[in-house]
């Protein structure tokens, strides 16, 4: 499998393409690392290619704050400037401004 360079930056809002969550990125993975069991779980016709970046979210919707992991090619820009309410961007993040968060120095790698 060959890699690409993330579309998406650390601290980035980003809404789901097909459903209705966004939230702030907090790691990227430059292609698929989660189980294949998580993989298999996802219904094919919507199942994402595996030879992409892949993105761990502080995500939130109408029923709540959760973490995600969302392909690259189900990501879109979130360009509603508002920040995310989800309890942790506090931990990973020290601040937000022109609609991005700036990660904490000691959580980078």
């Amino acid at each position: 499998m060959s890699t690409r360079l993330a579309k998406f930056t650390l601290g980035q809002v980003v809404r789901h393409r097909v459903f209705p969550f966004r939230g702030v990125i907090f790691d990227v993975d430059p292609i698929f690392a989660n189980t294949d069991e998580w993989w298999e779980s996802i219904p094919e016709e919507i199942r994402p290619r595996k030879d992409q970046p892949f993105y761990h979210l502080l995500a939130e919707n109408d029923e709540g704050t959760y973490t995600a992991y969302v392909s690259e090619q189900n990501l879109l820009a979130d360009d509603s400037g508002e920040p995310v309410t989800h309890p942790h961007t506090g931990l990973m993040f020290d601040g937000f401004k022109n609609g991005h968060y700036h990660l904490r120095q000691r959580v980078t790698h």
